[in-house]
Formats: structure tokens, sequence, C-alpha cells
């Protein structure tokens, strides 16, 4: 996987201004491949549509994908003919390969695409680019899924399109509704980080762009989309699925392992609301607490499940702590990733041997706890086990809550912008 983004945090969001410099506002990038026929029609509409509608200036650059007929031709001619359009010729074939070319060179502060054949109705470019205009938003998608769009095409691709989309929720757990619509648009100054991490260069470039923008905490806009489909489409579906396929598998690999590093796609405080100070709630308290508990419980079940299964061939206090250590592995991990946000491999070795100190005290409390009720009882019943197990867990919570926030996952951030507060207060002052 590509890392060579920049360093450091993303800029905060601002409302951009109308031509402040001069440059184009929008920049819409039609990647084409043998669009002779097409081509000219399409981006005259296009044109004709942004010069009666968009109220910034705005851009449109033909990518052409090394096409073997007319259509550098064509392309070329309408960037002479119109002061709006621009040609940019590529070598090699390739969507994303494309779309990363022309985004990387472009001087415009709003990136946005769509597919040659306009089949997405062009009313909803405005509602595309609008939240990344205002700053409220890094990227923006349309979604033929919405509930309010309204989509004319075959079953076989409505289906392909659904099943596709399922399986990336149920692997990557992808919030968006439509990762493949050809409707798309990115702040710049976010498209200069995340480009460099997006390793695919066909057809799994959308995808792979915002899982990754997903999983880093960017905020993604979708809007309803009218869609008509292209009868004409050149896509190839089967090997176009089998490619995307292997791309789920190698960014889930990637995410699993902590290979990106997406923590340089995350905003500068104060840009979040959540990391603001609020008098008498510790930062990100609320949210650390929804996430500890969901794997808490779920690191609960883990233990017990495995607690009854090692106890059909093992005392109690033996099956208890190797059940213990499986799921204490598995919640530190958890933890980390989910409830703490920390991201990447630095430091995972040193956050799992603290968190089998910790597993040491979960295990005094639930090996003492059985002991105690083997002294008091003799011989307890399974489901005696079970229910003292689960009230001294429920003791343990609590203090592996407070050793993993104040130990294992201390809050870095908040000590580096309180001094950076510090430093400015003191600045001022001396002035």
């Amino acid at each position: 996987m590509r890392t060579d983004t920049p360093r450091g945090t993303l800029p905060a969001r601002d409302h951009l201004l109308a031509d402040a410099v001069g440059v184009p506002v929008l920049d819409v990038v039609i990647p084409v491949y043998n669009e002779e026929k097409d081509l000219e029609t399409c981006v005259l509409r296009l044109r004709d549509h942004l010069a009666r509608t968009f109220p910034y200036g705005f851009r449109i650059t033909v990518a052409d994908n090394a096409s073997t007929d007319r259509t550098a031709q064509v392309a070329a001619r309408l960037a002479d003919l119109v002061p709006e359009v621009r040609s940019y010729r590529l070598e090699e074939k390739g969507r994303g390969r494309a779309l990363r070319t022309v985004w990387s060179c472009s001087d415009s502060p709003v990136l946005a695409y769509m597919d040659v054949d306009l089949s997405t109705d062009l009313n909803a470019l405005l509602p595309l680019v609008a939240p990344l205009i205002s700053g409220h938003s890094d990227l923006a998608v349309g979604s033929r899924l919405a509930r309010s769009s309204r989509v004319v095409r075959g079953r076989k691709r409505e289906f392909i399109s659904r099943a596709y989309n399922l399986i990336l929720r149920s692997s990557l757990a992808a919030g968006f509704s439509d990762a493949q619509c050809g409707f798309k648009a990115i702040r710049r100054e976010v498209a200069q980080r995340l480009l460099p991490m997006v390793e695919d260069t066909g057809w799994f470039f959308d995808t792979e762009m915002l899982v990754l923008a997903e999983r880093a905490g960017l905020r993604i806009h979708e809007v309803p989309v009218d869609w008509v489909d292209d009868p004409d489409s050149t896509v190839h579906i089967v090997s176009t699925a089998t490619e995307d396929l292997k791309g789920v598998w190698r960014v889930g690999r990637a995410l699993a392992t902590g290979a990106l590093p997406l923590d340089r796609l995350s905003r500068p405080f104060g840009d979040d609301p959540r990391d603001r100070s609020v008098p008498g709630v510790p930062r990100g308290l609320a949210g650390q607490l929804v996430g500890f508990c969901v794997v808490g419980a779920l690191s609960t079940l883990v233990h017990l499940a495995l607690y009854s299964l090692l106890r059909l061939g093992a005392d109690a206090q033996l099956a208890n702590a190797a059940a213990l250590l499986v799921s204490a592995v598995a919640n530190t991990a958890a933890n980390r990733r989910f409830t703490f946000g920390v991201r990447g491999r630095g430091g995972a070795v040193r956050h799992q041997a603290q968190g089998l100190v910790v597993l040491a005290i979960g295990l005094a409390l639930t090996s003492g706890s059985l002991a105690a009720l083997g002294a008091a009882s003799g011989s307890a019943s399974h489901g005696t086990e079970l229910a003292v197990l689960i009230a001294a867990n429920l003791a343990a919570t609590v203090l592996r809550f407070l050793l993993f926030r104040a130990w294992v996952f201390p809050d870095r951030r908040a000590d580096h912008q309180d001094a950076r507060e510090g430093a400015a207060h003191e600045l001022r002052d001396a002035r």
C-alpha cells in the first residue's frame, strides 16, 4: 500500500471564496476511453449547464485514457474552442489513474468527476459540491441506492450493484450506500493527502478512496441522484467484479494490520466538536465509555463461551485463566482501535503487554471469586460459577477502563493541545 502522503494534520475546513485568486473553484474531470462519438455533445451539455446554474468559476477537464480512436483530437479541439475546457492525455488506461493524475495536478479547491455519458442528472451537481464549498464536508458522492433516488436500469445491474455494496458493508464496514456511482467530488487539500494512499488505478479506485476516507474519520456527504443506465456501456462486469473483490481483500488486510497512516488525514483540534473542552467532562469520555462497554460485552461473551468449552476438559481455574487470556488479547486490540482510536502498528506490542498487566487484575478478581465460591459451597453448579464470573467481570471492567484510559491509552492529543494553548497564552502575555 502507498504511504508517501504528506505528514501533519489537514487544515481546518473553511468556506471557499468565489474566484478569490482567479482560480476556478470547481474542476470537473471526465475520464474517457474511445468516446469520439459522444464526447463533444456531453462536454458542451455539461458546460452549458454549469454556465447557467453554477455561481462559481469552473473548469471541465477531459482525461483521455489512452484512447485508440479520435477521442484525443476531439478533446483537443474542444479545449481550443471552449475557454472552460482543457484536455489531458494519458498513455495508460485506468479510470483511477486518470483521476489521480488530473486531480493531483489541478489547482481548483474542489475536484469532481462524472462519467462521459452523463447518466446522472446534472441538477445534482450543485448539491454535490455545495457541502465542500461551504466547508461542511470533505468528500461528496452521488447515490443511486438512496430512498429518494430515481434510477432506470436493468435488473442484472441493479442486483450486482446492491450485492457489491452489501459486500462492502459486511467486509469493510462501509457506511456509504453506493461506491461505484460515477459522480463524486473531493476537496483538493484532502485529495493531496488521500490519493497517495489509494493503490488501485481502475474501477476500484472509488471504493478504496471512500473506505480510507471513512476510516480516517473524514466527513462524506451523500446526494440522492436521478440516474439512467447507459445501454452502450463498455464496462466488463465479470472482470471488474473480480478486480473489485481482490481490492476488497487487499484494503481489508491493510486496515486490519494498521499498514496505512490514516492519522495523517485527521483534522486539527477544534474543527471537530468532539475535541472541544467541556467543563467537568474529560475529552471523549462519553464516546469512549460507549465503545468500551460494547467491546467489554462482546469480550465477556467470548470469555464465558471459551470458559464453558474448556470446562468440559479442565478444572475451573485453568479454564478461566485460558479463556480470560484469549479474550483479554482481543479486548485490548479492539479497545485500542475502536474505543481509543489508536491506529497503526506503533506501540501495539507495548499496549498488549500493558493489557496483560490489566488482565492480571481481572484474573485475580475472577479467580479469587471462584476460589471463594469453592471454599464456601464446596461443589457449586455451573450456573452459579457463571453468575459469580459475571459479577467479578463487572467489577474488573470498571477498573480496567480506568487503567486503559489513564495508563495504557492516555489522551496524548489533549496534553499536546493544552501545551499549545498554554504556549499561545504565554506568547500573548509576553506581548
